[in-house]
């Protein structure tokens, strides 16, 4: 099956396995099972093998799969099998938290810019980089081929941020403000909100 035709739910699925198959090498494991891999991660064993086989045969029945060997597959799936850009706009208590983050690396990302508008914040250094002024963004993200941007600021203006990201080349967006914004086709776009997940988890509870 080619890459277009995969379920989205699918795909969502792979950062899950990558993550359980990277801990399983930290804790020295070699060989897991799509039954192991279901038990971690609250699946049937079923649909792993399902899953995986949308991309082709990674293991053999009765021994298992390698888990180096798959992980490496499905970092290749993900395209993170090597290293992606990324722009960061607001750098207020989230957008430093997010900037100050020492896990990107090592699962295929970094964040190479900084943006914000607030006088107080522009200048700021925080690790390696400087916090640049917003009026700069479009040509430092076109400058440096930045495809990938996480958007921190708020909702009210979340939707001229990503079309000035768009308009820098950015094709795929993370937004964390609580708002949807609307792109072209071609630019694909995921949300983080924790309340929409507490009002999702909400429903479970008992009374």
């Amino acid at each position: 099956m080619t890459e277009s035709k995969v379920p989205d739910i699918i795909i969502g699925r792979m950062p899950m396995y990558l993550r359980a198959l990277t801990r399983m090498a930290e804790e020295g494991k070699t060989i897991t099972s799509s039954q192991e891999l279901g038990t971690r991660l609250g699946l049937s064993s079923a649909q792993i093998r399902k899953d995986l086989s949308q991309f082709g045969e990674f293991g053999k029945q009765g021994t298992g799969y390698n888990i180096d060997f798959l992980a490496e597959q499905i970092r290749r799936i993900l395209k993170v099998d090597g290293l992606w850009e990324v722009a960061l706009i607001g750098i207020g208590h989230l957008g430093t938290a997010i900037a100050n983050y020492g896990g990107f690396v090592d699962r295929g990302f970094q964040v190479a810019a900084l943006f914000d508008n607030q006088p107080d914040i522009i200048g700021k250094q925080i690790g390696r980089l400087t916090v640049q002024p917003m009026q700069t963004m479009v040509e430092e993200i076109r400058h440096k081929k930045i495809r990938i941007a996480m958007i921190t600021v708020p909702a009210k203006v979340a939707q001229q941020v990503a079309d000035a990201c768009i308009e820098a080349g950015v094709r795929s967006i993370l937004c964390f403000a609580p708002t949807s914004i609307t792109t072209p086709k071609g630019v694909r776009v995921e949300y983080s909100d924790p309340v929409l997940h507490l009002q999702r988890m909400t429903y479970y509870l008992q009374s």
